[in-house]
């Protein structure tokens, strides 16, 4: 990595910064790499990357803020490719997205522990404090993901598209997105995340034969919608709502009821986007008829 960028000397008496701020996405952080090692910090015990919107100045730390830098950030994504391979890369994309406050520090102690032993298969040394972080990481989002993918309800709205509302614990719309790019080539749907504000979007017109649309990445939607969907529900998907709490109320077998079990396959904080969980057990349209 010391031969990205050219040496850099400081003058004395400047203040050598002991935070980096980088722009809250995966080139920002590539580029504060980049910058790391262009003003030879990388030794400094005390350093610190942090995502801006994390940020909480101190009186204290000198902090300098990193612009994203395309080439600067390709540098160190093909070093690190070489370094790390695709499952290294996996990982780290994966720990990124986690969205941790200190993960930008984590990473980089990870891609100088890298850097240092460049013959070592550093992603199987849980021995290294960073490296067990990063691996407990990618396990919770991929525990994330998963329910993700499983637990996602669309909803079809006036406009024939099948509308669903996320709040995942991190950020992994990025990593489900192709999950239903390949199941559900033959309709319109969106995916929107509420606790970061944007989503992703199918347009099934722009698709062929041969190759699914590509997504869309959508940022601004009406604040009704987002918050109460129902408005903008079809007919059809009033139907289906009732037929599915229907099924839901009547295969469930109140002697064996479990609810521990219930919540550690389902966790509560999902509920509130389960469309079989939105409604009063005493329903009319969900009494048993014998």
């Amino acid at each position: 990595m010391l031969e990205l960028a050219p040496n850099i000397a400081y003058s004395v008496g400047q203040l050598i910064p002991s935070i980096v701020l980088y722009e809250p996405s995966f080139e920002g952080w590539l580029s504060a790499v980049f910058y790391v090692y262009a003003n030879k910090l990388q030794d400094d015990a005390a350093l610190r990357l942090i995502a801006q919107d994390c940020y909480v100045p101190s009186l204290i730390a000198q902090a300098t803020s990193v612009v994203p830098n395309e080439e600067n950030a390709e540098r160190v994504l093909v070093k690190l490719n070489q370094l790390l391979g695709r499952s290294g890369m996996r990982n780290l994309l994966w720990g990124f997205l986690s969205e941790k406050d200190d993960i930008g520090t984590t990473l980089f102690q990870v891609v100088k522990y890298a850097i240092g032993y460049p013959s070592r298969h550093v992603m199987q040394d849980l021995g290294n404090l960073n490296i067990l972080e990063l691996v407990q990481t990618v396990k919770s989002v991929g525990r994330e993901k998963h329910r993700m993918e499983a637990f996602v309800r669309f909803e079809h709205t006036t406009s024939d598209i099948y509308f669903a509302r996320v709040e995942p614990d991190f950020n992994v719309l990025p990593l489900i997105g192709e999950h239903f790019r390949q199941r559900y080539q033959d309709q319109h749907w969106a995916i929107y995340d509420l606790a970061r504000d944007y989503g992703i979007y199918y347009n099934k017109s722009q698709s062929t034969p041969t190759r699914p649309a590509a997504l869309q990445t959508i940022t601004e939607l009406d604040e009704a919608v987002l918050r109460h969907p129902a408005s903008i529900h079809s007919e059809d998907e009033q139907r289906y709502q009732k037929f599915w709490q229907g099924y839901f109320t009547n295969v469930n077998i109140k002697e064996r009821k479990n609810p521990r079990l219930h919540r550690q396959y389902l966790p509560q904080r999902y509920w509130k986007y389960l469309s079989e969980k939105q409604i009063l057990p005493n329903a009319e349209h969900l009494q048993k008829r014998r």
